[in-house]
């Protein structure tokens, strides 16, 4: 019977037992050599217990690490040299805050107690004339309280269009300039006075306005002898006496809301001292404190005198009126271009006696003709 088992039968001995196939495939291809080499044993760290790594079930044991020393921190970096010498160090810049310093507390609450100051309004206190109602509808002029008539009705129209031109200068930032209209012609008897006049009296029948008509016109003035009212001192006089307070020229009427501040007396200088620094003064003193009081200038003629194209200067809107059947365009766009320093100017026609779109003014209200 053929021995098949390599096993050692028990009793025999070991030194004739035969090598197995692997330690004779071993021997023979000098496998021994492919093996790591041994670590030396001052190499391996002084443990206590060692990690151990199972490949099927990739389990950790908790091994006692030996302490590794602390990292020695870098020494700093040298200074920089120069072909010199050591630069100087570079020193870091102290960041100082602020110091805020607050008020003293009676300081405080004394700047907090202290109220805004009001500018004080501007109100005219001279006697009061009656004005003739018999003697405006004498003139062909617009009678307060009286009936609805076409002349009214074409003023209302053009009063409107002024007044919200006011407003929306006065949004601009135009200031007291946008309270302030001039009311001028390229030359005489082209009704500027009537015009001036006549939308005075339509402003004033507004309910929460007042108007005050100034007689700018110093070489001819009309409008005390229109309204039927007494001379006395005014807009020239206060322009030529720093001493003279302006409000105390004007002239009050029994026409609610209507106030009249006549030229004054005659001078040779108008047109210097309209353009001196004190006119804006004596100007914005008309109008201090009421936002609601709209002041309208009948000057002279833009090619008859030199005062308003400097009364221009001061004025946010200027009217100007042309006869349909006597100004010519020449003389219109002469007019014009003297009142340049005014940013709103309108043309108004004035005499005419035929409307294109046949409307006639004030048919309405049952008195038109």
């Amino acid at each position: 019977m053929t021995e098949h088992s390599k096993i050692p039968v028990p009793g025999h001995d070991e030194a004739e037992a035969k090598p197995s196939l692997i330690e004779r495939v071993v021997r023979n291809y000098d496998l021994v050599k492919l093996a790591p080499a041994p670590i030396p044993e001052d190499l391996i760290p002084p443990v206590s217990k060692r990690r151990r790594y199972r490949r099927a079930h990739e389990e950790i044991e908790e091994a006692e690490v030996v302490p590794v020393a602390e990292a020695p921190t870098a020494p700093p970096a040298p200074a920089p040299v120069s072909a010199t010498g050591p630069l100087p160090a570079v020193e870091t810049p102290e960041v100082v805050s602020p110091e805020v310093i607050a008020p003293p507390p009676a300081a405080a609450a004394a700047s907090e107690s202290l109220p805004v100051p009001a500018v004080e309004a501007v109100v005219f206190t001279g006697e009061r004339h009656p004005v003739s109602r018999q003697h405006l509808r004498d003139q062909g002029l617009i009678v307060p309280e009286g009936s609805v008539t076409a002349l009214l009705e074409e003023f209302r129209i053009i009063k409107r269009q002024l007044l919200f031109n006011a407003i929306q200068l006065g949004q601009q930032g135009m200031g007291a300039a946008s309270q302030r209209v001039l009311i001028c012609s390229p030359h005489p008897g082209e009704g500027k006075s009537f015009t001036a006049v006549n939308l005075a009296l339509a402003i004033a029948a507004e309910k929460e306005s007042e108007v005050l008509l100034v007689d700018a016109d110093f070489a001819k003035p009309s409008v005390l002898s229109m309204l039927g009212l007494p001379g006395g001192p005014g807009l020239m006089d206060a322009l030529a006496d720093p001493e003279m307070d302006v409000a105390d020229c004007v002239i009050g009427t029994d026409i609610s809301g209507l106030s009249v501040l006549p030229a004054g007396n005659a001078t040779n200088s108008d047109s210097e001292f309209i353009a001196s620094s004190r006119t804006r003064t004596v100007l914005d003193r008309l109008v201090q404190g009421a936002p609601n009081r709209f002041v309208i200038f009948d000057s002279p003629p833009a090619l008859a005198a030199s005062p308003a194209a400097e009364l221009a200067k001061y004025v946010g809107q200027a009217v100007v009126v042309a006869r349909a059947d006597r100004t010519g365009q020449g003389a219109l766009e002469d007019a014009i271009s003297l009142l340049s320093a005014c940013p709103n100017i309108q043309l108004l026609l004035n005499a005419v006696h035929f409307s294109p779109s046949g409307r006639r003014f004030g048919s309405y209200y049952g008195y038109g003709g």
